[in-house]
């Protein structure tokens, strides 16, 4: 199911459709034990899925790695029997940009030193999904380059962007807007806020 599709199937207004992250909510819980208690219910739900469940000591957040509206009210459904309720404002993946001049030959030392493993021919994941995945994007003008991508929900990009030039930063362009901006901090290094919107 793709992002537009999914945001307008009815009642998943808890759920934000990240780039290369899936359909996440997050859920506020209270305490580690609500937390356990809600994930050991929604648990045999996604068994057998590619899921997540990220307990925390006051929330949890859920992925699903293919958006699935039907799931997604399920498990909302869980939720607010529990009494929990989404911050649909939350949810957001972060991912490491590495230009290379030689993708082949750069890889295998990030694969190394971060423990990580392949995910296709220019990506690495950490095996533990606690870290932030690193994308080798080519070039041939501007080696050993480092930025980072930050996917937060469609509807929290703009917000995001305003309050990183209010904390210091800089619009370097929005030609690319809404699917991402790219902004630097006083320095001149680079992150982009991304969104799945003008990509669907």
């Amino acid at each position: 199911m793709r992002a537009r599709e999914f945001h307008e199937c009815q009642g998943v207004e808890d759920w934000r459709v990240l780039v290369g992250g899936g359909a996440c909510a997050h859920f506020v819980t209270g305490s580690f034990v609500a937390g356990a208690h809600f994930a050991q219910a929604v648990c045999p739900m996604l068994e057998g899925l590619p899921a997540d469940v990220d307990i925390r000591p006051d929330s949890v957040t859920v992925r699903l790695t293919e958006p699935d509206a039907e799931l997604a009210r399920q498990i909302s459904a869980v939720a607010r029997g529990l009494g929990f309720e989404s911050v649909p404002a939350v949810p957001q993946r972060v991912q490491v940009a590495i230009d290379a001049l030689g993708i082949p030959e750069v890889i295998p030392f990030w694969r190394a030193v971060l423990g990580y493993t392949d995910w296709g021919d220019e990506d690495l994941v950490d095996p533990r999904r606690s870290g932030p995945s690193l994308w080798f994007q080519q070039t041939d003008t501007r080696p050993n380059r480092i930025h980072v991508d930050v996917y937060v929900p469609h509807d929290q990009g703009e917000a995001r962007v305003a309050a990183a030039i209010a904390a210091g930063g800089r619009l370097v362009t929005d030609e690319f807007a809404p699917s991402w901006w790219v902004l630097a901090d006083a320095e001149g290094n680079e992150a982009c806020v991304g969104t799945w919107l003008a990509r669907d």
